[in-house]
């Protein structure tokens, strides 16, 4: 067959998929090892044909597949790879542009440029910051705290209890130290137990992974400025809310951060991987990274948004983006994600009328941690069964020492319907 051919079954597939995918077990029902046990040990010594790639695909790899495109899952910080992005990706891939001077790709440079300033303005940000997309969260992050250490010339890095196992990571990666403060009744950072003399970053988070709270930025910042402190704010979950105005309360100080990473790939339907990292201190970033050898050097004047982070070489990420903006646009995101908001708030309810279980933290966006009234061990074996039963995926968390479930809603497919499903099979459970 020809590529046109396959290209066309290749999304045929898609469509198909998609179509379906709410028919199929969310949690991947294989044991380990069983999927590698399928495959040929050895590479084929022949061609073979794309059709029997997608045949295996379709016998072998989807049975082993975890569903994050279902709108039963539940786990994590559930998202969306919408039919806009995908079909991006496509000619992204077709394309194969590696954007690490402008020269090597003028569209892919000048459309990130715009696409984030896009972004910006959806989300109500500065319009005079600098941004630019790395994959993740952790690579944005990795990148806020090098431009602190250049800035500072110091190695300690600030967080909460509830940050995000990313933060250490860098530090780690950055030869820095990691210093853990304890949060509120909320599990909000305490800012009153911060200590600034030697820190070169706090990294305040702006919906955290296990309860998606919203830590002080106002105050941090008022810290950070009088201790000369760089400010990095993660706001890779909750950011996205923000193209909603009502959900700019959690928005407060954030204008004041010295960078914000916020993932369209999480709650923007763009398909993985898409995180903008926006800063007001570009030239601490440049400083960090910047190193142009003499085989890329041209006589483009122009700005090269590899030396602004870790990676050098830059896929063509902000043309999926772009497309999920202009397909849905400001109304479209908005209606999605005030619905999820509103199924949430909705299962939140039902949790609360049942004497049987509790919530366990406030829920501020699409995120509601709960459990049943029982023991720890019991509340485990509610997940396993449920996860086990293929029906829907959630996942857990510890809150004060205690087992936590969490139902975490952002899929554009999900439905009232689902999110129901959800609460009548943990019942059952």
């Amino acid at each position: 067959m020809t590529f046109r051919e396959d290209g066309y079954a290749a999304v045929d597939w898609a469509a198909d998929y998609l179509d379906r995918v709410d028919e199929l077990p969310v949690l991947a029902q294989v044991r380990p090892g069983e999927t590698r046990a399928k495959l040929p040990a050895s590479p084929p010594e022949r061609a073979e044909s794309f059709a029997d790639v997608l045949r295996d695909v379709d016998e072998i790899l989807l049975p082993a597949v975890t569903h994050w495109q279902s709108p039963r899952f539940f786990a994590y910080f559930a998202n969306t790879g919408s039919e806009p992005g995908i079909l991006a990706e496509l000619l992204a891939a077709a394309l194969n542009n590696v954007a690490f001077i402008w020269r090597t790709s003028p569209a892919s440079t000048e459309l990130e440029a715009l696409t984030l300033d896009w972004t910006a303005q959806l989300l109500g940000l500065p319009s005079d910051w600098h941004g630019n997309i790395e994959d993740t969260a952790s690579l944005a992050t990795i990148a806020a705290l090098a431009a602190a250490r250049e800035v500072t010339g110091r190695h300690v890095v600030v967080c909460s209890t509830e940050a995000h196992s990313s933060v250490e990571r860098a530090a780690r990666l950055l030869a820095m130290e990691t210093r853990k403060i304890p949060v509120d009744a909320e599990f909000r950072l305490d800012p009153s137990a911060l200590d600034l003399e030697d820190a070169a970053a706090v990294v305040a988070t702006v919906g955290t992974t296990s309860t998606t709270a919203v830590d002080p930025v106002p105050a941090i910042a008022d810290m950070c400025e009088r201790a000369g402190v760089w400010l990095h704010v993660d706001a890779a979950y909750a950011g996205s809310a923000w193209v909603c105005p009502e959900l700019r309360w959690s928005q407060a100080g954030v204008e004041r951060a010295d960078s914000l990473v916020v993932n369209p790939h999480k709650w923007l339907f763009t398909p993985f991987d898409c995180s903008l990292h926006w800063t007001r201190r570009p030239e601490a970033l440049h400083a960090a990274f910047s190193l142009i050898p003499e085989y890329v050097r041209t006589s483009d004047a122009t700005d090269n948004l590899s030396d602004y982070g870790p990676a050098f070489g830059r896929r063509f990420r902000s043309l999926k983006l772009w497309a999920v903006i202009r397909c849905y646009g400001r109304e479209g995101l908005q209606q999605r994600i005030r619905e999820h908001v509103r199924l949430a708030e909705l299962f939140e309810q039902w949790v609360h009328d049942d004497p049987d279980w509790e919530i366990c933290a406030p829920r501020r966006f699409s995120v509601v941690c709960f459990r049943r009234n029982a023991s720890d061990e019991e509340n485990e074996a509610i997940l396993e069964r449920v996860n086990r039963s293929g029906e829907i995926f959630i996942s857990h968390t510890r809150l004060n020492g205690r087992y936590v479930l969490r139902l975490a809603i952002g899929n554009a497919r999900t439905t009232e319907d689902d999110v129901r499903r959800a609460w009548d099979v943990l019942r059952r459970a």
